[in-house]
C-alpha cells in the first residue's frame, strides 16, 4: 500500500486556493513565538539592525547561567549533556527549558532572570536514548489565558502560567498529564521520553515522544511489546484532556495495518516523532516527520513497509484524522528518521502558485508537496535498491527518488568518494573499504558490515533547515560522515528480536585522516521555485590543517563533520557550530555563501539561534555549552560584555580538546549501548555499575576503552576518536560514580 490516500472535503482545496496571506507569517513585532520562529518552521526573522555592514560590531550583551549548573553539582550523577534548547520570545520575555527539565522566564533585553519551575523531571532517573537533554517551550494565549507549555524528559506535559511560572492547577492534575497513559499498551518510563518544544495548533497542543531507539535489556521481560509505540496525540490546551490519537503503528482495521506482517503491529514500537513539528494555522493542519520502528536495523520481526515509519503526514489538528502522507523509505533499516521540522513555504512552479512543504532527511533528499493534497511537486520514482542477505530479514524492492531538487550530499559508498590527495591514501583507504559490503544508498545492513554514506547521523538532522518566505531560498546544513552497518545476533533467552547493530561506528581513514574525499560538511542552497541547487559552500575549516600537517596542499576550507544550526535574517544566513575546537557564529552572504563576519562564542553553540526585537534593540541568542557549564547569551551591536573563558591546565587541554564536542561524541559513539545497557555496559554515573571496573583504576579503564574488550571494539568504534577524547568520554561516563 504505497499509494497516499488524501481525503478532505472539497471546500477545503477550495478555501486553500482563495485563502489571504498565510498565517504563518514571521512577527513583524519582533518577537519569535515558535521554536521555529514561527510554527512554519521556517528559522527567519525579518530584522535588519543586524546586517552586513553592522555585523563586524556584534559582541556579547548578556549572559544567563542555568539553574542546572548549581543542581549538578549536588547532583553529580545527572549530568545531562549538551544544552540544546532555543528560546521563544513573546512581548518582553524569553522562555526556555533546561536539560534537567525546569522551565524559565528572562528579560529579553537583560536576561535577568523573572521565574523559574523546576519539573524535578531528574527525579525519575537517566531518559532514554542520550540522556538529559531538550529543545525548548511552547506559548499558548486566548484572551486572558497565557501558557507555557513544556514536554519533559520523564514523559510528562506541563502548562505553567506564563506570568509567574506555576502550574496551572486546570490543566491535568497539578498543571500536568502524565504521557505514559493512553498509548493502548503499558509504558516503561525509562524508554520514553520526550525533548521537543511541542506544536500548539488552535486549542489542541499536540505531542510526539522519544522511545529507546536499541531493544531494551534488562526491563524484566523479553517481549517487543515492552517497547512503546510512536502514536502522537492532541490534547486540549486547556484541560489536558486527550483530544485523539493518531496510530503510527495502525492497529487492525486501520489505514496501513496492511503494510504489517502478520500482527507485528501489535508489539513493534517506535514509529515515532521524537524531533520538531510544523503547522499552517490557517489550514489548521500539523506536519509530523517520524522516524524508523524498533529494531532500527533489523526488521525481520516487523516484515512489510511498516506505515508510518519513516513518513511525512499531515493531521487535521482539531481532529487528529489523516489528511495525507507520504512514505519516504520503506521498511527501513538504516535509523533514517525523519529528523527535522519540515518547512512550510510559498513557492512558484512553473507560473503556478503552490503552498508547499519541504523536508530534509538524513540520507540526503529533499522531499518538497503540495502542502494542502500531498502531491510531489515534482516527480518522485521507485526505483530498485539492494536487497538484504540477513536471515529473516526481507526488504523494499524499491524505494522513493526525488526527481528534483538534487540530493544535498553525497549518497552511497564506493572507491569513486574515497580520499584521494596522494595515490598512497587512497590505496591505503581502499584496503579500509574493502572489508566491508559496499554500494548504493539503501544497501542495507550485513553481518559482514556494510559501509554506509550518509551514516545514521545524516547528512541532515535535527538540526534542520531553513528557509526565506522572500525567495523561496531552503539553506541545509549538512554532513558527510560514513559509517559502518554490522549486524549481530543476540542472545534469545533476552530478546525476541534476532538482530541488532553491534555498535556505533563512524569510519575513519588512513593516518588519521578522513576515508573520503572533502568537503566533509556544507552548506546547500536550493530554489525551492525551480527544485535548483543556487550554491554550496563548505562548512568551515574543517580538518584542513590536519592535512596540511600530513604534507598534502593546503585544500583550502573542507568543512566539518558536525551539527550545524542555521538562522535566517533580512540580509544574512548565520550558522553556529564547533570549528577545530572553536565554538563561533558565522555571518553568511544569502547569495553566495561568502563568509562576511564571524564571532567567536563563549562555548559550544549547541542549541538553535534565534533573533528578536527588545527595547527597539535587536538580539540572536542562543543556547551553549552543557554539562556543568550551561548559558544562555545574547549578542547584540556593540555588545561588549567579556566572559573569561575557563583556563585548562596543559593535561588538561591534552586530555579534553573540547568537552562539549565530548558531549557530543557520547550521543554519537556511546549513548546506543551505555544509555541502554546493553551487553551489560554501565550506564553515566551509576555507582554499582562503575564500582568493580574502577577497582583497577580509572587508567585501566582508559586503556580497555582504547584498546577493546568483550562487545566493546577498540576505541569504541570510532575510528576518528583521538586518545583525549576516548579518555574524557571515560571521564564524563563515570563522574558521580564511586
Amino acid at each position: 500500500m504505497r499509494k497516499k490516500i488524501i481525503k478532505m472535503p472539497l471546500w477545503v482545496l477550495v478555501v486553500a486556493v482563495i485563502a489571504a496571506p498565510t498565517s504563518f507569517a514571521e512577527s513583524s513585532n519582533g518577537d519569535w513565538s515558535s521554536y521555529g520562529s514561527s510554527p512554519a518552521s521556517t528559522k527567519y526573522a525579518p530584522l535588519d539592525q543586524i546586517n552586513k555592514d553592522t555585523v563586524k560590531n556584534l559582541g556579547l550583551s548578556w549572559v544567563w547561567n542555568s539553574v542546572d549548573n548549581e543542581a549538578i553539582k549536588t547532583r553529580p550523577k545527572l549530568m545531562p549533556t549538551a544544552y540544546k534548547s532555543t528560546p521563544i520570545k513573546v512581548g518582553d520575555v524569553l522562555y526556555t527549558s533546561t536539560s534537567l527539565g525546569s522551565v524559565v522566564a528572562l528579560d529579553a533585553a537583560s536576561g535577568e532572570q523573572i521565574w523559574v519551575f523546576d519539573t524535578k523531571t531528574w527525579a525519575d532517573g537517566r531518559p532514554a536514548n542520550i540522556g538529559f537533554n531538550h529543545r525548548g517551550v511552547s506559548y499558548y494565549e486566548k484572551g486572558d489565558v497565557k501558557r507555557i507549555l513544556m514536554g519533559t524528559n520523564n514523559a510528562f506535559l506541563w502548562s505553567l502560567d506564563a506570568a509567574t511560572g506555576k502550574p496551572d492547577p486546570a490543566f491535568g492534575s497539578g498543571g500536568k498529564i502524565d504521557l505514559t497513559i493512553g498509548l493502548g499498551r503499558p509504558i516503561i518510563r525509562a524508554l520514553y521520553s520526550n525533548t521537543a518544544a511541542p506544536m500548539i495548533v488552535g486549542d489542541v497542543v499536540v505531542m510526539g515522544a522519544v522511545v529507546q531507539d536499541s531493544p531494551a535489556y534488562g526491563f524484566r521481560t523479553k517481549k517487543r511489546s515492552m517497547m512503546p509505540p510512536g502514536h502522537v496525540r492532541g490534547f486540549d490546551v486547556i484541560t489536558g484532556e486527550m483530544r485523539w490519537i493518531f496510530h503510527s503503528i495502525p492497529k487492525m482495521g486501520e489505514f496501513g495495518a496492511d503494510t504489517w506482517d502478520d500482527e507485528d503491529w501489535t508489539d513493534t514500537g517506535a514509529a515515532n516523532v521524537w524531533t520538531l513539528m510544523s503547522a499552517d494555522l490557517e489550514l489548521g493542519y500539523v506536519y509530523l516527520p517520524f522516524g524508523t520502528a524498533n529494531n532500527d536495523f533489523y526488521g525481520g520481526k516487523r516484515l512489510g513497509d511498516n506505515l508510518f515509519s519513516e513518513s511525512l503526514v499531515c493531521l487535521d489538528a482539531a481532529t487528529g484524522k489523516r489528511v495525507w502522507h507520504f512514505q519516504m523509505i520503506h521498511h527501513g533499516v538504516w535509523d533514517y528518521d525523519l529528523p527535522a521540522a519540515p518547512n512550510l513555504v510559498d513557492i512558484v512552479v512553473d507560473g503556478k502558485a503552490v503552498k508547499a512543504v519541504a523536508q530534509v532527511s538524513k540520507q540526503g533528499h529533499i522531499y518538497v508537496f503540495d502542502r494542502v493534497t500531498g502531491e510531489p511537486v515534482w516527480p518522485i520514482e521507485e526505483r530498485p535498491v539492494p536487497q538484504s542477505l540477513v536471515p529473516g530479514e526481507k526488504t523494499s524492492l524499491t524505494q522513493p527518488f526525488p526527481s528534483r531538487p538534487l540530493p544535498f550530499d553525497r549518497q552511497g559508498m564506493s572507491e569513486d568518494v574515497l580520499i584521494d590527495f596522494t595515490p598512497e591514501l587512497r590505496s591505503e583507504a581502499a584496503t579500509i573499504l574493502s572489508k566491508y559490503d559496499i554500494g548504493p544508498l539503501y544497501t542495507p545492513p550485513s553481518l559482514n558490515g556494510t559501509a554506509v554514506l550518509p551514516s545514521d547521523g545524516g547528512a541532515a538532522n535535527w538540526t534542520g533547515a531553513a528557509v526565506d518566505p522572500a525567495t523561496a531560498t531552503i539553506y541545509i546544513p549538512s554532513m558527510t560522515l560514513p559509517a559502518m552497518f554490522r549486524l549481530t545476533a543476540l542472545d534469545p533467552d533476552k530478546t525476541e528480536y534476532r538482530y541488532e547493530r553491534s555498535t556505533m561506528t563512524f569510519l575513519g581513514g588512513p593516518q588519521g585522516l578522513p576515508l573520503i574525499k572533502p568537503p566533509y560538511g556544507r552548506i546547500t542552497a536550493i530554489n525551492l521555485n525551480t527544485g535548483e541547487h543556487s550554491w554550496m559552500v563548505p562548512n568551515g575549516e574543517g580538518p584542513r590543517q590536519t592535512l596540511i600537517a600530513a604534507g598534502i596542499a593546503d585544500p583550502g576550507p573542507v568543512g566539518n563533520q558536525t551539527f550545524t544550526h542555521v538562522l535566517l535574517t533580512k540580509s544574512l544566513l548565520f550558522t553556529s557550530l564547533v570549528d577545530n575546537g572553536r565554538p563561533v557564529l558565522r555571518a553568511l552572504d544569502k547569495s553566495s555563501g561568502a563568509l562576511v563576519h564571524e564571532i567567536e562564542l563563549p562555548a559550544a553553540p549547541n542549541g538553535a539561534p534565534m533573533s528578536y526585537l527588545a527595547e527597539g534593540k535587536q538580539y540572536i541568542s542562543v543556547a551553549v555549552g552543557g554539562a556543568t557549564d550551561a548559558k544562555i547569551i545574547a549578542l547584540a551591536i556593540d555588545g561588549n560584555l567579556k566572559v573569561n573563558k575557563k583556563e585548562l591546565s596543559a593535561n588538561d587541554q591534552l586530555r579534553r580538546p573540547d568537552m562539549l564536542r565530548v558531549a557530543q561524541l557520547y550521543g554519537q559513539v556511546c549513548a546506543t549501548c551505555h544509555s541502554g545497557s546493553v551487553h551489560g555496559a554501565p550506564k553515566p554515573g551509576d555507582t554499582d555499575s562503575w564500582a568493580p571496573r574502577l577497582k583497577a583504576g580509572v587508567g585501566a579503564l582508559y586503556q580497555r576503552t582504547i584498546n577493546g574488550v568483550g562487545e566493546m571494539p577498540a576505541r569504541g568504534g570510532c575510528g576518528d576518536c583521538t586518545d583525549g577524547d576516548l579518555m574524557s568520554l571515560v571521564d564524563l561516563m563515570i563522574d558521580g560514580a564511586e
